[in-house]
């Protein structure tokens, strides 16, 4: 199999497609769509969002230090893109896309998205200006679930929401199961025991 050498970017594939929620001191709120998101610590839980500084949205961030990253599925994917590709600045992204905006639990002015399995409410602990992209690093304080998604045993089924990915320009729905963490050295059990 021969390969081709391309020059240095950022080929790390899939990602989460997520709705970022923000909100300034004078009420105004917007919602952008994010790519660059991520885990970064169990305890304390944290995790972070990298955004270009001319993004409507970034100042918010900056001046109130909160943000709320919205899980997105497939059945959201058309507005998903829609706030990605259309700029606060010009357009109410709340009204223009029918997304509901909820209150957050510990947060003052970035709320929630109503029609998101998952809203998880982040305050910014630093910001790491690294060139097209500036990194707010958060703590997350609390994370909002939709009911619906919890089963009769009380457990939150997350992979049966349609989560959405993103991989190289194109919005990809999750697919199929083919294994749990561990799968690979769990001891296959023998029949009959």
């Amino acid at each position: 199999m021969s390969r081709q050498i391309w020059k240095p970017g950022n080929m790390l594939y899939p990602l989460p497609a997520v709705m970022v929620s923000t909100g300034d001191k004078a009420g105004n709120q917007n919602i952008l769509t994010v790519a660059w998101t991520g885990t970064i610590c169990t305890n304390p839980p944290m995790a972070y969002i990298s955004v270009r500084p001319e993004r409507y949205s970034y100042q918010m961030i900056k001046d109130t230090g909160e943000f709320v990253i919205n899980l997105t599925t497939e059945r959201l994917a058309k507005v998903t893109d829609y706030c990605g590709v259309r700029s606060g600045r010009d357009t109410d992204k709340w009204k223009e896309t029918g997304l509901t905006p909820g209150p957050a639990e510990t947060l003052l002015y970035a709320p929630v998205i109503k029609e998101c399995p998952v809203s998880i409410e982040c305050r910014v602990t630093e910001i790491k200006e690294l060139g097209s992209h500036h990194m707010f690093l958060a703590e997350v304080k609390t994370v909002q679930v939709d009911e619906s998604y919890l089963n009769e045993k009380n457990k939150f089924e997350l992979n049966k929401t349609g989560l959405l990915a993103y991989s190289h320009g194109e919005y990809l729905g999750l697919g199929k199961k083919i294994g749990t963490f561990g799968y690979s050295i769990r001891k296959k059990r023998k029949r009959g025991k």
